[in-house]
């Protein structure tokens, strides 16, 4: 590898003509080998798997290095579990840490070729879905350039979540094959594949003096796993993502097929295959309920049986010492399955009694919740969970008998309390208590987060357990959403205080010395509207909308859900339109509102509300009378590689959500980070960003978490009454049902508008956007006042990325790993 990489300058990237040479050179060869061709006749899609390979191939010499130099390796090991990774494009990234980007984009120019069009050709992995994956990833980079030893474990989708498309303004899920033309950074494992067991029952007999548990009947699935390497930046370390594939352990009914029986003789194949075919397959019906909990704990039962067998060939056959060497970490209650198949193993096959077994499980755990939403708090009917794992059910059942007993001798006779606490109760199985019980740490992801985890939802837990419970804020890696996409601002900075920051974030607050330098404003000014010209660009190719790259771009990116509220958002774009009608010369800043989101396939008031940006765009775009002041943009397909595009372009970051509801949020980091800034509720760390830059220099509004728990208590919300006493929210809210925005199905959001109002058979507007209306049209009106005098304006913006650095992914994970891994 030293033949590559000479450390200088900027990021770190020097080369010579020698290193120049040999890189050509191996990529011409490589695009001989794999295709049969040479560079002049290759197609787009070959040169990037062709330059892929290349660079796969270095991150595999030191992929290679690293395990080497970690073979011994005598301290813990983090094993990170969750069911996605929402990791984005790999080669830019790994460009970047291997610090060759420089040297890959001249030899392309040489060769006629275009790096950024070929980066541009790679799939984004379709591993994950929103902010719990993309933390995944984000750890997964720390962790390799902290020199943290770590595997990441989940599930290699097939086809990811979807594809969205929009048609006529309404969301299509489309399934996305990433894998199609293959996937140069991955390797392969069958050797090392699991047998995991559906299904069947359990026999029980006595050997020995002991009980022995036999699981029969069963049907089984092999998991092969496909191994990717993590590289860290300015770092030895390259870590693992091993990833599971599902394979049937018998290929063909050849009997079956014989007889011209031809599906009948795959059907064991497709339904094994199944359960790595899509990430959160629908459940509001049986058999996805059924595939979603399959999936869990294929992936973990696969996992916890790779994690014992590589722990007894590194360190002996002595599992006792199995939480000295190895600690697991479950990313929300998805894995939690992993802590009874861990005792599973223990018990069954490394015949341990229960206490022993228990107190190296409680041991191996640690559990970060990510949610206080009462539906993601995952709970299983209690017949599937026998039926598909019948000796797990046992084990849980167990875990929930002992727990129960402990609890009684605390709480005599308080059932309720006993209730809620319990593993099983009410028929369900709850996942979220089973990793409190099964844990030796549990986190919330920014501070109101925890503090309303310890105080309403896990109030009973953390008067049970309270040296478990601690906060830890989340992150971002800084290397992908600033480094490599926002190259202008990167080099801006590194030009002002040197590289260190992209190794220690913290040094980011050395910019604060230029926030009233005139000739920075001037040039951070112009990197932004560099970046908001190429992403006019992309609205133009992508949409067919022209919009003014000297408007304010208003961006909100993210998952599509209520208490997200997007509603909100197109609420206050309906406002302002309906000023402009009014008056088509009133005195605002221009603003291009842009979205970007997918909703759950079954969600449908989601995907009504992306229906209703859709509808408001093509009222606003098409209406000359308010001359181009408002656009509003809803960009298909979300994704990591275009958040990449739309983050460094943003002025306004918009983090509404209801106060209270978001756990944490990293999208407000990610927008902080590159200077825009933040229209925000105190929610989640919008909390600790409005402490870390000053009040002065974000805008908040709307009601407390505190304020919103008092309504719902005392239930006296009563939304009917604003609409009633506030003429401009009134008219807003007609036009969702007067044919305003769609005069061909003038009732289609009638849905929308009898949820704000009356609610639907419980409470009405329970997400408050209403209630929240005004003070967000005076935040916005606010916007537009500063966002007119630039001194103002690029001097917060200074701060907000002189602030950012407390907000990377480096700190989060040494904070993991100062608190809970002890990784040495």
């Amino acid at each position: 590898m030293g033949a590559w990489i000479v450390r200088k300058g900027f990021t770190g990237m020097a080369y010579d003509l020698e290193q120049k040479r040999v890189f050509r050179n191996t990529l011409e060869i490589k695009v001989q080998r794999m295709f049969g061709r040479t560079l002049r006749n290759a197609s787009q899609d070959q040169v990037y798997r062709a330059i892929s390979q290349v660079v796969a191939d270095m991150v595999k010499e030191k992929w290679a290095y690293s395990r080497e130099l970690m073979y011994d390796y005598p301290e813990r090991e983090l094993y990170y579990l969750s069911m996605e990774f929402l990791m984005g494009r790999a080669l830019g990234n790994n460009l970047i840490n291997l610090e060759i980007e420089d040297l890959a984009a001249h030899v392309c120019t040489d060769l006629g070729l275009d790096l950024e069009a070929i980066r541009e050709a790679e799939p984004d992995a379709g591993l994950g879905n929103g902010g719990l994956g993309r933390l995944a990833a984000c750890f997964m980079d720390s962790l390799a350039t902290l020199g943290l030893r770590a595997h990441g474990c989940g599930i290699r989708y097939e086809y990811g979540l979807f594809k969205q498309g929009i048609i006529d303004g309404y969301q299509v899920e489309i399934p996305d094959p990433w894998l199609e033309n293959g996937n140069s950074w991955e390797i392969a494992l069958p050797e090392e594949s699991e047998i995991v067991k559906f299904g069947g029952f359990v026999e029980t007999r006595e050997e020995n003096g002991r009980l022995v548990y036999e699981h029969k009947g069963y049907q089984s699935v092999r998991a092969v796993p496909y191994e990717i390497p993590v590289l860290g930046y300015d770092s030895s370390v390259v870590n693992s993502l091993r990833l599971w594939a599902a394979r049937a352990t018998k290929y063909l009914d050849m009997a079956l097929f014989g007889q011209g029986r031809y599906r009948d003789a795959l059907e064991e194949k497709e339904l094994a295959e199944v359960i790595s075919k899509v990430l959160y397959p629908e459940d509001n019906h049986p058999e996805g309920k059924a595939l979603r909990l399959k999936q869990q704990y294929f992936f973990v039962s696969a996992s916890m049986q790779s994690i014992v067998r590589t722990y007894k060939k590194q360190h002996g056959p002595k599992i006792q010492d199995f939480s000295k060497r190895v600690v697991v970490h479950i990313n929300d209650t998805h894995p939690a399955l992993a802590i009874p198949e861990l005792m599973r193993i223990l018990l069954d096959e490394e015949g341990l009694g229960w206490e022993e077994a228990w107190t190296i499980t409680k041991s191996t755990f640690a559990y970060t919740n990510h949610t206080i939403m009462e539906e993601a708090l995952e709970r299983w009917p209690q017949d599937l969970f026998r039926d598909l794992l019948p000796r797990l059910w046992d084990i849980v059942y167990e875990i929930n008998e002992r727990f129960c007993a402990d609890l009684w001798k605390r709480y005599p006779g308080e059932w309720d309390r006993i209730a809620r606490m319990a593993v099983i109760s009410d028929r369900e199985v709850k996942m979220a208590n089973l990793c409190i019980v099964g844990s030796f740490s549990v986190n919330g992801v920014a501070q109101l987060h925890t503090n309303i985890l310890t105080n309403k939802v896990f109030k009973d837990f953390y008067e049970y357990f309270p040296e478990k419970f601690i906060s830890i804020t989340n992150g971002i890696t800084f290397r992908r959403f600033l480094l490599k996409s926002n190259r202008g601002l990167a080099a801006l900075i590194t030009d002002q205080i040197g590289n260190g920051w992209i190794k220690h974030p913290r040094e980011l607050e050395g910019f604060r010395t230029y926030a009233n330098c005139q000739e920075i404003q001037d040039e951070l000014a112009r990197i932004r509207h560099s970046n908001k010209l190429a992403l006019a660009e992309h609205i133009s190719e992508q949409n067919g909308i022209l919009v003014d790259p000297y408007s304010i771009f208003d961006v909100q990116i993210k998952r599509l859900h209520e208490y997200k509220r997007q509603l909100l958002n197109v609420l206050h774009i309906l406002y302002l339109y309906n000023r402009l009608l009014d008056d088509p010369e009133l005195p605002i800043s221009p603003r291009t509102f842009i979205f970007g989101a997918k909703a759950a396939p079954g969600y449908r008031m989601a995907k009504l509300i992306i229906k209703l940006i859709h509808d408001v765009g093509e009222r606003i775009n098409n209406d000359s009378t308010i001359q181009d002041k408002l656009k509003v943009v809803f960009l298909e397909n979300y994704r990591v590689s275009l958040a990449e595009k739309i983050i460094p372009a943003a002025d306004v970051s918009e983090q509404i959500s209801t106060a209270g509801k978001e756990a944490s949020g990293t999208g407000n980091m990610k927008f902080m980070l590159n200077g825009a800034l933040t229209v925000g509720t105190l929610d989640g760390a919008n909390v600790e960003i409005d402490q870390a830059v000053g009040r002065e220099n974000i805008f908040i509004f709307g009601l407390t978490s505190d304020e919103i728990s008092k309504y719902y208590q005392d239930g006296r919300y009563a939304p009917y009454e604003l609409y009633l006493s506030d003429p401009f929210l009134k008219q807003v809210l007609d036009q969702l049902v007067n044919g305003f925005i769609n005069k061909e199905y003038p009732d289609l959001f009638r849905e929308i508008y009898h949820g704000l109002l009356y609610g639907h058979g419980g409470m009405a507007d329970p997400y408050f956007v209403l209630k929240d209306f005004n003070s967000y049209v005076e935040v916005q009106e606010e916007v537009g006042r500063q966002y007119c005098q630039p001194k103002i304006w690029w001097r917060k913006a200074i701060l907000n990325i002189s602030s950012a650095g407390y907000f990377s992914s480096d700190r989060t994970v040494m904070e993991y790993n100062n608190r809970i891994w002890k990784l040495g």
